[in-house]
C-alpha cells in the first residue's frame, strides 16, 4: 500500500511526457505546412478579344500566348490563373499590383518601360492594313484623308496617329480589333491597322469577307512582345530564365508552328535581349 503514490507518480509523470511530445509534434506540423504557406497561384491578367494570341473559346481561353505561358508557368514551377479583364483594365491591375503578369500581344516600348517590367521579347511583329480586296491602298501615306479604324491604346493606335495627328477625326477607336474590323465591314472606315498576325489570321479565317492585308515596313517599324510584370517585380528573372531555356529546347518553336504554321525568327527576337 506505501507503494501506491509513487505508483501514481509514475503514471502522471508518464502522461505529462506524453502531452509534451504530442504538442512538440503538432507544432513541428504547424511550422512545415507554414513553410508551404503562399504559394497560391499567380494571378495573370489579359484581353481575350485578340486571336489567334488570346480570345475565348466558349468559357475557356486560348491561344498562342496562353500555351506559352502555360509552358513558361510550368518551366519556372508557378502555377498560374489566367482572367480576361479587358486590355486598358490589365494595365490598371498591372500598376496597381493586384495582377502578378499580365500577357495581352503587348508591345514592348519605351513609354511603357517607365511604368511596367517586362520580360524578355517573345515575338517579333508589326502594324498591317486590313482593307477590301477591291481597295487602292498600298501604303499607310495612302490613309491619309481616309476613316481609318484602330483599338484604342495600341502600337497600331499610335501608328495611325503619328501618320494623321494626335487624336485625329478621321481615327475611330475601338475597344478590341473586332470591333474595328466590323467598323470596316459595315463601311464606316475605309481602313483598319493592326498587328500583322491578327489581320492574317482574319483573312485566312473569313475568305468569304473579300479582305486583303497591305505591307508598309517604311510607315509601320518592327515590334516585340513581352510579358509585362509591376515595376520591381522579382517574377521577371526566372521568367525570363524560363523563356530562354523554351527557346534552346525547341519548346517554343513547336507552340510557334502549331499556332502560325511557320518557323519563328528567333534569332531576331533572342537579339533583342
Amino acid at each position: 500500500m506505501k507503494k501506491k503514490p509513487f505508483f501514481l507518480l509514475a503514471i502522471i509523470l508518464g502522461l505529462i511526457f506524453v502531452l509534451a511530445a504530442c504538442g512538440t509534434s503538432t507544432s513541428e506540423e504547424t511550422a512545415t505546412s507554414g513553410e508551404t504557406a503562399g504559394t497560391e497561384p499567380l494571378r495573370v491578367v489579359t484581353n481575350a478579344a485578340y486571336a489567334p494570341f488570346e480570345y475565348m473559346e466558349g468559357d475557356k481561353i486560348v491561344g498562342f500566348d496562353i500555351d506559352l505561358i502555360n509552358a513558361l508557368a510550368e518551366e519556372a514551377g508557378y502555377e498560374i490563373e489566367i482572367e480576361h479583364v479587358g486590355w486598358d483594365p490589365l494595365f490598371v491591375e498591372i500598376e496597381s499590383e493586384r495582377a502578378d503578369l499580365a500577357i495581352g500581344a503587348i508591345t514592348i516600348n519605351d513609354d511603357r518601360k517607365q511604368t511596367y517590367d517586362f520580360s524578355h521579347p517573345y515575338f517579333l511583329s508589326t502594324n498591317k492594313i486590313l482593307v477590301p480586296e477591291d481597295s487602292t491602298i498600298q501604303s499607310g501615306e495612302d490613309l491619309v484623308g481616309l476613316t481609318v479604324a484602330v483599338q484604342g491604346g495600341t502600337t497600331g493606335d499610335a501608328a495611325v496617329e503619328k501618320l494623321f495627328g494626335t487624336n485625329h477625326q478621321d481615327i475611330k477607336k475601338f475597344e478590341d480589333n473586332n470591333l474595328a474590323i466590323q467598323e470596316l465591314l459595315q463601311g464606316g472606315a475605309e481602313a483598319v491597322v493592326a498587328d500583322n498576325t491578327v489581320v492574317e489570321e482574319y483573312v485566312k479565317n473569313n475568305p468569304d469577307q473579300k479582305l486583303k492585308v497591305v505591307e508598309d515596313s517604311s510607315s509601320f517599324e518592327q515590334e516585340f512582345y513581352g510579358f509585362m510584370f509591376p515595376k520591381g517585380s522579382e517574377l521577371k528573372a526566372d521568367f525570363d530564365e524560363a523563356l530562354n531555356t523554351l527557346f534552346e529546347n525547341g519548346t517554343y518553336a513547336e507552340i510557334y508552328e502549331e499556332w502560325f504554321g511557320v518557323e519563328p525568327d528567333l534569332e531576331t527576337i533572342k537579339a533583342q535581349q
